[in-house]
Parts: structure tokens; C-alpha cells; sequence
């Protein structure tokens, strides 16, 4: 499964290490939105990519607190996110607390951001740089 966020954000770049080390069998590849092929390659819009983390699998694509849920299904090797995620009484509150984490990004502990520490990874003619996770 390959996860799009946000290279410039410090907190999305803790929670890919994170996802990293929960994924044992490598199912995971993860994409800095600035990396300039990244969008023609998932065929997401700079403002897509933007707005939310993005997980995706063929046809399957997914964004915010939905890819968040696929992708720990995809790390560690379960399909318990997911399930849940499809009943409303949780995928509700799992959307809002997605909504708030990504608007107080900036006040979150976070990492260096990945195009900090990868700047071959990122493009500096990519305009914006707010975090999308």
C-alpha cells in the first residue's frame, strides 16, 4: 500500500516512523506529497495531498481518518481498523478526531521534517507546505 503525506510536517513525519517500525513485512511505501512525481503517479491534486493523508492500493484509495484505519490494517497485518471504521458510531468521531489533529499539527510533537532529512525526496518548487496527516 502506498501512503501520500505531507515531507514538511514534523508530526506526519513522527507518525510515518512510527507506522515504519509497526510494519515488520514492508507492506508499506510511504510518499512525501512533495516529491514532484508523487502526484501525476497517485493522480492526486496538490490540494488533495495537501488536505489529507492518502492511502493507496490499486483502485482502492482512501483519505484521512479511512487511510489512517487501512494503513494500520496494512501495518500490522489485521483487518480490525477497517471493520470498525465501517460502523458510523465510530468512523464519526475517528473523522473528527482526524479533523482536529490535522488542524493543531503545528502544536503537536513531532520529528524532522522528512524533507528536511531526504531534501532529494522534495521539490522546492512545490507551493504550501501544510501538513497533511
Amino acid at each position: 500500500m502506498d501512503v501520500v503525506f505531507d515531507g514538511q510536517c514534523g508530526f506526519c513525519t513522527r507518525c510515518v516512523g512510527w507506522l515504519k517500525r509497526l510494519d515488520r513485512r514492508d507492506r508499506l511505501a510511504f510518499h512525501p506529497f512533495q516529491d514532484p512525481l508523487t502526484l501525476d503517479a497517485f493522480r492526486l491534486t496538490h490540494e488533495d495531498a495537501r488536505s489529507a493523508v492518502w492511502a493507496l492500493d490499486g483502485v482502492v484509495r482512501l483519505s484521512g481518518a479511512a487511510a489512517i484505519a487501512a494503513v494500520l490494517d496494512t501495518a500490522v497485518g489485521t483487518r480490525l481498523f477497517g471493520r470498525g471504521y465501517r460502523f458510523p458510531s465510530v468512523a464519526r468521531p475517528l473523522e473528527a478526531a482526524y479533523r482536529w489533529v490535522a488542524a493543531h499539527r503545528y502544536r503537536l510533537p513531532g520529528a524532522t521534517p522528512w524533507c528536511t532529512e531526504h531534501p532529494q525526496d522534495c521539490s522546492a518548487a512545490v507551493p504550501g507546505a501544510g501538513c497533511a496527516l
